[in-house]
């Protein structure tokens, strides 16, 4: 965890690959601070994609920030969690 001048917190997960920030993609986990999601990536190989078609349609990521966001939604899911109604 890292706290920026303007005081807000940094979150970085497996080595600094998924990073969360309040002020990039509205807090959503992102790929090393970059605009491009987990979600992202994660709905592209749920879609069928190929990590080489990631990778070619977006050439800053590595192989590596793909294998860090199928650990990151591993790691969530292995979590328990209460659904409750919403009003």
């Amino acid at each position: 965890m890292t706290n920026d001048a303007d005081s807000a917190v940094s979150l970085e997960y497996l080595d600094g690959r998924i990073t969360v920030h309040p002020d990039i993609c509205n807090g959503l986990p992102t790929m090393r601070g970059s605009r491009i999601t987990v979600e992202t990536v994660l709905g592209f190989l749920g879609a069928g994609d190929s990590q080489e078609e990631i990778l070619r349609q977006y050439p800053s990521l590595e192989p590596a920030d793909i294998d860090a966001c199928l650990r990151f939604a591993a790691n969530l899911m292995a979590r328990r969690y209460t659904l409750r109604d919403v009003a």
